[in-house]
Formats: C-alpha cells, sequence, structure tokens
C-alpha cells in the first residue's frame, strides 16, 4: 500500500528511535511505501521539498514555530499548517494514489487534507489518538469551555473523528473517554493502540561506562538514581516536581536527574541557578543516543503530570524506562490509567501529584528495597514485550486494511 502519514514530529532520518519513526520503518518493512509529511518550523530555516530516508518519502514543509513557542505563533501556526501541507501534497505529490492515511494528535487541524485525499482515492483513514485537545488546554487554564476558541477546535476536533474510519487509543482510559464525550463515535471504530518502539539489541554497558558518563555529567555515582526524561511543559506540572526535588535535598541517598526542554524549561532553570541543590541536577535535551545511555545508567524513571487533567494522557516516556528494565515512579491525576496499569502488573509505583508526603514516602521505599526494585523492572520489560513493540501496533493498524 502507498501510505501517508501526517504528523507534527520533526523527522528528517527515519532511522532515529521515536514512537513513529520506529512504526513507520515497520511499515517499510512489510513492504509497504512509506510518505510522510513533516513540519519544518521556521526557526530551521529549511525550504520545502521532499527528501528520502531509509527507505521513506519524506516531504519538508515549512511552516511557522508551532512547538515550543509562545500561544499565539502556536495557534496560527497550527491553523495554518493544514494549508501549508495540502498546497504541498499537491504541488510534489499529486500523481501519488495514496491507501491509507495515517495521523496523530496533535494537531486536529488536517482535516481538509483527510477529506480531500479519501474523496480523491477512496483511501481509509486511522487517527493514532495522542492528545485530547482542546480538552487539554482548558484543562490547563488556557481557555474556558464557554470560549469563541474551545467552540472553534471542539468543532475541528469533532470532525477529525468524523473522518477517521478507525481511532487507535492509547490505554483503556482513553477508549472510555473518547466514546464517553463523543457518543456520536461507533465502538467498533475505537480499539487499544497504545505507544510502541522498536527494542534494541544494546550493546554491552559495563559499569566503568556507567561511572565514566556520569561523572562527566557531574552526577554522583554512589547514589539511588530517579531520571526524568521529555517534555518540561505545563502538562508536566513542574511545580510540583520542584517541590519534589527541593524536599529530596533532606535525604543523602537519592539523586535527581531531569532531562529535557519546553515551555517551562526557562523556569526550572532560573529556579535551578537560584537554588543551591546538592541532590539534582538539570539538562537540556539529549541526542537520542546519549538519552539512551543516560537512562541506563540510572536507577528509576519519573513520570510527571498536572493534577488538573481530566484527560488521560499516558506518556511515551514510560517505555524507555520499561526497555532498560527500570522502575516506575509515577505522580499524575487521577484520570489517566498510566499509574494503575503500573501498579497492576507490578512495574512501578503511584501517587496522585501534588501528594508529596506520598510521594517522598515513595522514594523511600524505592531507596530500602533493591531486590524489589529489580523484580519490578523485570516485570516491566515483560510487559513493554507484550504491548508495546511496534510489531504489535503494526498488527493492530494494518489488520483492518488487508
Amino acid at each position: 500500500m502507498n501510505i501517508l502519514f501526517l504528523t507534527l514530529s520533526r523527522m528528517s532520518d527515519i532511522s532515529m528511535r521515536g514512537i513513529y519513526t520506529d512504526l513507520m520503518r515497520e511499515f517499510i518493512r512489510h513492504g509497504h511505501n512509506v510518505y510522510l509529511v513533516v513540519p519544518s518550523e521556521r526557526r530551521l530555516h529549511q525550504p520545502t521539498g521532499v527528501f528520502e530516508s531509509a527507505g521513506a518519502k519524506i516531504l519538508r514543509v515549512r511552516t511557522l514555530n508551532i512547538q515550543k513557542t509562545n500561544i499565539i505563533e502556536k495557534g496560527i501556526g497550527t491553523l495554518l499548517l493544514e494549508y501549508q501541507c495540502q498546497y504541498a501534497i499537491q504541488k510534489y505529490w499529486k500523481n501519488i494514489r495514496f491507501n491509507l492515511i495515517l495521523y496523530s494528535t496533535p494537531p486536529i487541524t488536517f482535516n481538509r487534507i483527510i477529506a480531500s485525499l479519501k474523496k480523491r482515492y477512496n483511501a481509509k483513514s486511522y487517527l493514532l489518538l495522542k492528545d485530547i485537545f482542546p480538552q487539554n488546554a482548558v484543562d490547563l487554564g488556557m481557555f474556558s469551555k464557554n470560549s469563541l476558541l474551545y467552540k472553534f477546535f471542539r468543532r475541528k476536533e469533532e470532525r477529525l473523528y468524523q473522518l477517521s474510519d478507525y481511532i487507535g487509543c492509547m490505554s483503556p482510559a482513553n477508549v472510555e473517554y473518547l466514546l464517553k464525550h463523543n457518543q456520536f463515535i461507533k465502538a467498533e471504530t475505537v480499539e487499544l493502540c497504545p505507544n510502541s518502539i522498536e527494542l534494541q539489541k544494546n550493546s554491552e554497558w559495563l559499569e566503568s561506562d556507567r561511572k565514566a558518563l556520569l561523572r562527566n555529567l557531574n552526577i554522583p555515582i554512589d547514589k539511588l538514581l530517579f531520571i526524568y526524561g521529555g517534555n518540561l511543559g505545563r502538562p508536566q506540572g513542574v511545580d510540583f516536581l520542584m517541590k519534589v526535588i527541593a524536599a529530596n535535598e533532606n535525604r543523602d541517598d537519592t539523586f535527581f536527574v531531569i532531562v529535557g526542554n519546553g515551555t517551562e524549561y526557562g523556569k526550572m532553570k532560573r529556579w535551578f541557578e537560584s537554588n543551591t541543590l546538592r541532590n539534582a541536577c538539570l539538562l537540556s535535551s539529549l541526542p537520542k543516543e546519549n538519552y539512551d545511555k543516560l537512562v541506563r545508567s540510572c536507577d528509576i524513571g519519573l513520570i510527571f503530570l498536572d493534577k488538573h487533567f481530566t484527560i488521560p494522557n499516558y506518556p511515551s516516556r514510560l517505555l524507555s524506562y520499561l526497555e532498560n528494565g527500570m522502575p516506575v515512579l509515577l505522580a499524575t491525576d487521577v484520570n489517566t490509567d498510566i499509574g494503575r496499569i503500573a501498579e497492576v502488573n507490578g512495574y512501578g509505583l503511584w501517587t496522585e501529584s501534588g501528594n508529596l508526603d506520598m510521594f517522598m514516602e515513595l522514594v523511600a521505599w524505592m531507596s530500602e528495597n533493591r531486590e524489589q526494585r529489580k523484580v519490578m523492572g523485570e516485570k516491566g520489560y515483560s510487559y513493554l514485550l507484550s504491548n508495546y513493540t511496534v510489531e504489535n501496533g503494526y498488527r493492530i493498524i494494518i489488520k483492518h486494511f488487508v
């Protein structure tokens, strides 16, 4: 099949690791022709054009800055994105007959492209639901549910669901939420299609390698290392994360490694600079290979989500923790099921975001139970093998179209 994938992810090299690049390579391995449309934000100074990478054809479309920028440019850029991508597809790929259109949220503004291609080629469509917008913006106080902005984007969201032949959700709570709040959607078109990765054969990682990497980053080698890697924005509830780091200063055996970037990174950096911290460090985003090595050098993975969310988020950073056999410590809202799934399957501990005393009790438990941590890590890796591989994701999607 000729498969078109629409995404906001910045992908210039399909061989790089990531939930979307890994999935696209799986489609290519099964003999499909894969075409990707990706944005190239103006800050990168790259023109619109087509290039090839690892068997995929990529159409790079020059856009405004739509990620990690102010809300005004993000909003305008997101609205213009659909028209820019549609024009580019018509210009460069008008003779390609697409059989399947894959797309992920965000954004929710590819409706014109999807409708046009479905009508022209009788193509099928599959939505990978990674974000529920505009409700997430309401949860974070960005605008109210009574605002014109909400109503405008809500209509876009509903139309996107109507255009989707199938919708793949990240977790059971996502499926339940989607059907409860969009009763026009047929239940048989919604299914579980979780985030997935291609497992890597890791080269031998010696203790001497670990110590060398940690010393190079000024991270202690004799403390229990908790690592948070990923976006540092309002959805992650960084204010609670900073409270956790401050409380951890009272301990002598635990250290927090924070790696990421995002709209709240500057705030965190200023906070780190204004406080003398002996049990934490803040690193800006690392190349994927270096980040993977750092994760392998740490002991426990961290996941934070803002406590105000009413939508069930399911951060993909979980996968790198499970892949490296690490137990997971989570502080989230009560609506996501990521913590419940971790606890039921024995690979993590959870508390509600904002409950500092309980979180620090869980930190202490992790510190005091070395053997249980090992068992949790093994259970997490086993759960990953059964549920979160790209082979599994590919089978879930393709079964509808063969």
